[in-house]
């Protein structure tokens, strides 16, 4: 037994001797993070328990190469060992689930405690340790006790700072998957709300999860989304946008082939008209599949107020995709080709204004779009008091100072700024930035064919829509192919007790989403038509009273 104390105590690499095993034990316990409970992945080979204790410690020291971190606490003088990593295991729920049992009397054997989960496996006390979990060995004994002391760590659910509402919920999710799919859970009670979990990296075993409704999704749809993550084969998977690449139809398309948010009341709504969302741990960004691309267009806020206010803000988003990919185009076609469509009264203006330039529009238009990219990206990368300072430099005291030193024109000046705003009305940033790309190859055909080179373009974008997919749905939908039931949650948003039935793009097994829910109103008319008109019931009220 003396022997084996010995020799788990030069496994340590005590520097120096005053500190001692438990001084080491208890030190730089700071780092959390989250245990999981996932299943493992199945490529490691199973390793039979010696009952030799140093035997299994050095099996296990040498699996992690000696890792300082993980800690070995010698107990029963040597006949037994438990193992942790410092920077993963809390050590109240160490004392909390192991020691405090011992010490009230409960039992003296670690193996009978009620929370220990047992194991033979070598390989699988590896994968738990790395979990956060601690292990416990003794002498003589075959047998792996396996303790959840995992540390926890993150911040509250608040909400998205890019997926702001007026009205509605204000939380959204997290860096902590288990949290995430608890805010899902809230919105959605229900049985057949399903969760699969994946490991993805093999360095970083990233967790995964593939959550839909069981019943309302179809089954084709999730088994071609998990086919296609058990093929993902990368050392590294560390966020949602990386799956994302590895799953998606079109990898060379500017369009997102699946819908980013951060928002638990967005998830949940998808979930149940039929569609599938995919989590990862480490990251608050949830993939929803399939998408279309008016989806982009569609936000909370459109279902918390009235209906045709709603409507309203949702043409006013998809207006603003013309203007921002077609405004500086229309600009530079209109003054370098197309003079003709520009009003009298404004002729003599618009060329006083270009006039004073050294430079054709084309190039006039290049340079503004990329200072306003830059300033953005500088808003985005510093933080937020510099951000908005900058901003404000950038728009106002840069723009001010190009027009009057002669380089830019007012008028493009104003185009620009006026496609900038529009970009940013899209609620979805993915869509946002290949709106921002596509402009360039616009200006360039309207500054070399005018409007035949737009219309090309717009050709173009319109065939590459209308030929796009995502997971075998048409991205272009309700439009191409045309579905008039669906365009009733598409360019306007009819009242919600109109929406009978799931959108056709999702492929829900169940299509009825709603049952009849106003009959309280016909049976108001049918008792209003019985009892007459509010004026007939007033004079036979009076008739009575005389």
């Amino acid at each position: 037994m003396f022997g084996i104390f010995q020799f788990i105590r030069g496994k340590l690499r005590l520097g120096d001797a005053k500190m001692g095993i438990f001084t080491r034990f208890f030190k730089n316990n700071r780092d959390k993070l989250a245990d999981r409970h996932m299943s493992e992945p199945s490529g490691e080979k199973e390793v039979q328990c010696s009952r030799r204790l140093s035997e299994n410690v050095t099996y296990i020291l040498d699996a992690f190469h000696q890792t300082n971190d993980l800690k070995i606490r010698v107990l029963k003088k040597g006949d037994a060992a438990l193992l942790y990593f410092e920077s993963l295991a809390e050590h109240e729920k160490i004392h909390e689930k192991i020691f405090a049992p011992l010490e009230m009397g409960h039992t003296d054997d670690v193996f009978q405690l009620p929370n220990a989960k047992k194991t033979s496996d070598l390989e699988e006390a590896v994968r738990t340790l790395l979990r956060g979990h601690a292990i416990y060995m003794e002498e003589g004994k075959k047998e792996i006790s396996q303790f959840s002391v995992t540390s926890s760590f993150g911040r509250t659910p608040e909400e998205p700072q890019n997926e702001k509402v007026v009205r509605g919920a204000h939380d959204g999710f997290v860096e902590n998957m288990m949290t995430n799919i608890n805010l899902i859970r809230k919105r959605v009670e229900h049985r057949d709300l399903t969760i699969k979990y994946f490991k993805l990296g093999k360095k970083t075993n990233t967790n995964v999860s593939v959550i839909y409704m069981d019943g309302i999704a179809d089954p084709t749809l999730v088994q071609e989304i998990e086919t296609r993550l058990h093929s993902v084969d990368s050392d590294m998977i560390h966020s949602p946008g990386h799956v994302e690449e590895f799953i998606e139809d079109q990898s060379n398309s500017p369009f997102p082939q699946m819908l980013n948010t951060e928002r638990p009341d967005r998830v949940a709504a998808n979930l149940v008209e039929g569609r599938v969302a995919i989590m990862s741990e480490g990251s608050p960004t949830t993939l929803i599949a399939p998408a279309t691309f008016f989806m982009f267009y569609q936000a909370p806020d459109d279902y918390n107020m009235r209906w045709f206010t709603g409507t309203f803000v949702r043409l006013i988003r998809l207006f603003s995709f013309i203007i921002a990919i077609g405004l500086p185009a229309f600009y530079i076609a209109v003054v370098s080709f197309h003079f003709e469509v520009i009003p009298d009264e404004l002729i003599i203006p618009v060329k006083a204004s270009i006039n004073e330039i050294a430079y054709p529009p084309i190039l006039e238009a290049l340079v503004m779009v990329i200072i306003i990219e830059l300033i953005r990206e500088a808003g985005i990368r510093l933080p937020a008091p510099i951000g908005q300072t900058i901003g404000i430099v950038g728009g106002l005291v840069i723009g001010d100072a190009v027009v009057r030193a002669g380089l830019v024109s007012n008028l493009m000046v104003i185009v620009v700024a006026l496609t900038a705003i529009a970009s940013f009305v899209v609620p979805s940033n993915e869509l946002s930035t290949a709106l921002r790309l596509l402009t360039f190859p616009l200006i360039i055909l309207a500054g070399t064919l005018g409007f035949i080179g737009i219309v090309f373009g717009m050709l173009i974008i319109l065939t590459h829509l209308t030929r796009l997919h995502s997971f075998g749905v048409p991205y272009f939908a309700p439009l191409a192919p045309l579905s008039l039931v669906d365009l009733k949650d598409t360019f306007v948003r009819l009242p919600m007790f109109m929406m009978k039935l799931r959108p056709k793009d999702a492929h829900a097994l169940k299509p009825v989403t709603l049952d009849p829910s106003r009959e309280w109103k016909n049976g108001d008319e049918q008792n209003q038509s019985k009892q007459g008109s509010p004026e007939e019931r007033t004079s036979s009220t009076k008739d009575r009273e005389q």
